[in-house]
């Protein structure tokens, strides 16, 4: 697949709107992406021109963002970019959207709790557990542990 993987950090500049569709929730927010660049005169870091993301997420990743984002807070925004361009009363007008794969809150500028959100899956196991086999939920030796 040729898609365009982005990942940008910025800042949360829409409330979350959350809507259920027929293959599941789906979720839209704009984000507002600041360039950043030194200034050799001052010594310091700048913000240049801002630039708008329309950040589209589904299902799970939808819900989730609709009771952990509001507005104003930095995230991470990963996923594929998406170039769309529509014509209405003869103006042509082009909008760049990311459809996200994972968001998370930029730890850089603040701290986050996350909590595990619970899903009613007949026989599936949660994710973690043993019997998922990710190893997300398996015990980890602290860091530099000797062998």
């Amino acid at each position: 697949m040729n898609d365009t993987m982005v990942t940008v950090v910025g800042n949360v500049a829409t409330n979350v709107e959350y809507r259920e569709t027929a293959t599941g929730g789906m979720a839209r927010f704009r984000f507002a992406v600041p360039s950043r660049r030194w200034d050799r005169r001052s010594g310091n870091w700048t913000d240049g021109p801002t630039s708008f993301y329309t950040v589209f997420a589904w299902r799970s990743l939808a819900q989730n963002l609709t009771g952990s984002v509001s507005v104003g807070e930095p995230l991470l925004v990963h996923g594929r970019l998406k170039v769309r361009e529509e014509e209405t009363d003869g103006r042509r007008r082009t909008f760049v959207d990311i459809d996200a794969l994972a968001v998370g809150h930029d730890l850089t500028r603040g701290t986050s709790a996350f909590r595990r959100v619970a899903r009613n899956r007949p026989n599936a196991p949660e994710r973690g557990s043993p019997a998922d086999g990710d190893g997300v939920g398996a015990p980890r030796e602290p860091v530099g542990a000797a062998h």
